[in-house]
């Protein structure tokens, strides 16, 4: 019989307490405490198994460094040649990615791109749409729907039973928040169900070598919902970034352990899904004149990426009587410092 517990965790770095505190003692947020109810097995079998060892083929052994062979490793090509770039080269085998972004941004459209146009069998896992749901975005978005299956379940032992039977040479799951786990007696979406959903997906992913990309919510202030032990967990944290009024979207990463941070992707949004962006300076020179005052244009790098960008500035007559500086899709604190340092050292009045 299973012993209820009451506790309260961190929504913020999953640290545990057993009475409510206003400001967390580890990572220093306030009133990011919140009650859960968990449910501590006392019996024997209920303690955590690894899948392998579940079904008899045993599990890790200690292996001496010089005998792993690592340079063998083949990674994953994925069709989306933006994706490859940011995940430095390719889908490592083994490998848990996490995507973040707003709602309706495209994370699930990307993913589903990646499904329907990957040759290889591919779960498709979804706890928030049904298979009609999922069919009706792939009619749109095209591919090879033949080698792409979908599962709509939420409870992770009967996903790692299913993707245990199908051996896919990818798992997606939409979305990490709303698994959860039966040994945690606790909501989908809260602390100790993400971090133990999260830590069963790894341990199936690490033993089985298959990758599993994982699509994250994001709080209000653009972080991933959830505890901050997620990210610790994951091999590679993706953030889809985009303003959903506009069609250009960016792919960039935030942690890579098999890669580069610095190396981001550009996707157009369209009827029929995301299409990659090659050369983002094309569109940019496509649309200059030549002859509009204000416009400068420069060259930069992202990762092994050369990029070029435009800066405009806009001088008109103030009707306050005191100026205002603003600026768009640039820091105003730190343009403010810009232009104290040119004013102060150049001697150039702004």
């Amino acid at each position: 019989m299973a012993k209820v517990k009451k506790i309260f965790a961190c929504t913020s770095c999953g640290a545990t307490s057993p009475k409510w505190m206003g400001k967390c003692a580890h990572c220093g947020e306030w009133n990011t405490y919140i009650e859960e109810i968990i449910a501590k097995e006392t019996t024997q079998e209920a303690k955590h198994k690894s899948w392998k060892s579940e079904t008899g083929k045993g599990g890790a052994r200690p292996v001496a460094l010089p005998d792993i062979q690592a340079g063998n490793t083949q990674r994953l090509a994925a069709p989306d040649e933006e994706l490859n770039r940011v995940l430095g080269g390719g889908i490592v085998p083994g490998s848990l990615v996490l995507i973040g972004g707003q709602p309706g941004i495209g994370k699930s459209t990307l993913l589903l791109q990646l499904a329907l146009h990957l040759p290889a069998t591919i779960l498709y896992v979804s706890g928030e749409e049904s298979e009609e749901q999922i069919k009706m975005r792939s009619d749109r978005i095209g591919g090879n729907p033949e080698r792409c299956y979908i599962l709509a379940e939420t409870n992770t032992n009967k996903i790692l039973k299913h993707a245990q039977e199908l051996m896919p040479a990818l798992i997606i799951i939409d979305s990490i928040q709303t698994l959860s786990s039966p040994h945690i007696e606790s909501m989908p979406g809260s602390v100790s169900q993400v971090r133990e959903c999260a830590g069963e997906l790894q341990r199936f992913a690490k033993e089985s070598n298959i990758p599993v990309f994982l699509i994250g919510h994001i709080t209000k202030d653009g972080s991933i919902a959830g505890p901050k032990l997620l990210e610790h967990i994951v091999d590679a944290v993706l953030q889809f970034e985009g303003d959903r009024n506009y069609t250009y979207r960016i792919l960039r990463t935030i942690k890579n352990r098999f890669g580069s941070t610095d190396e981001l992707g550009i996707y157009e949004m369209d009827g029929n899904g995301l299409r990659e962006v090659a050369n983002p300076s094309e569109l940019l020179l496509s649309q200059k004149d030549e002859d509009l005052s204000g416009s400068a244009i420069a060259a930069t790098i992202e990762g092994l990426r050369p990029m070029l960008i435009e800066t405009q500035a806009l001088v008109s007559t103030s009707v306050y009587s005191a100026p205002q500086r603003s600026a768009t899709g640039f820091d105003l604190r730190r343009l403010s410092m810009l232009l104290a340092v040119l004013e102060k050292r150049n001697g150039l009045p702004y």
